[in-house]
């Protein structure tokens, strides 16, 4: 690829992906539930599942949409070359922004009812697992912070080619040491809604939760601006990954430590 995808195709991308990452997610849980009854078990292989099955994604489809999967980061993208003043055709444009996030969350729904599907579970059927509770919501904004600092982070950084690797090891690990085991993904959450087994959410456990990772979105890109200071006008900071025809940023380091960072 030598430019940009159409939007409708890169919306289409980000779909699948988010649809991917949704089925990995519930059909990984489902899974383990029937093999083991030991929580820490099943909480392991779900998590493990997620790990590669995210990296997998992010490394096939980053070069057509960027990899977002995630309203957060959609939403964080194009608020940072708003902030800036890009208008470039790789950046994250309002139209981009209203055309990503429905797929998103269309294809996350999808996700979770076609792995529902292929373990014989009823299908969009709500969650009644309850998730209502104020440590949980506090587990999402910090999640989200930290997924958001990553993405942005490394893209400021000049090393936004160890997305795959880097964000996927996070989520990993996010799943441990956050209560609410790291959605950080407001369309993930919503999908989750429509799967009453391990992963769901129940629906009246969901707007607490997305307010939460508004908030994290927020508090992540200010430790980026606290890490890295604030984006010069016009410059390219692209989440997760560059997709084609776009060029990565340049490192807001010194010369003699850039040349080790590749």
């Amino acid at each position: 690829m030598t430019g940009p995808a159409p939007l409708a195709r890169r919306a289409v991308v980000e779909g699948l992906g988010t649809a991917g990452l949704v089925a990995v997610v519930v059909g990984s849980g489902i899974q383990a539930t029937e093999l083991t009854r030991d929580v820490g078990v099943q909480l392991l292989a779900n998590s493990l599942a997620t790990v590669l099955g995210l990296g997998v994604l992010i490394a096939l489809l980053a070069p057509v949409s960027g990899a977002h999967f995630n309203p957060a980061v959609t939403l964080a993208a194009w608020f940072t070359g708003r902030r800036t003043g890009r208008r470039s055709g790789d950046a994250t444009g309002l139209r981009d922004l209203a055309v990503y996030v429905p797929a998103q969350i269309a294809g996350a729904i999808v996700g979770a009812v076609l792995a529902d599907a292929v373990f014989g579970q009823p299908l969009a059927h709500f969650s009644t697992r309850d998730r209502f509770a104020g440590h949980l919501w506090l587990g999402e904004v910090v999640a989200t912070a930290g997924l958001v600092w990553l993405v942005f982070g490394l893209a400021r950084a000049g090393r936004a080619h160890l997305a795959p690797v880097a964000v996927a090891s996070y989520i990993g690990a996010a799943y441990w040491f956050t209560s609410s085991t790291s959605f950080a993904n407001p369309a993930v959450t919503i999908g989750r809604a429509f799967t009453d087994t391990f992963a769901g959410i129940a629906p009246t456990s969901v707007a607490p939760f997305l307010a939460a990772q508004l908030a994290g979105t927020a508090v992540g890109l200010g430790l980026v601006t606290a890490c890295f200071g604030r984006q010069a006008p016009g410059s390219e900071d692209e989440a997760v990954v560059p997709h084609a025809g776009q060029q990565p940023a340049a490192p807001t380091r010194s010369a003699e430590e850039s040349a080790l960072t590749r």
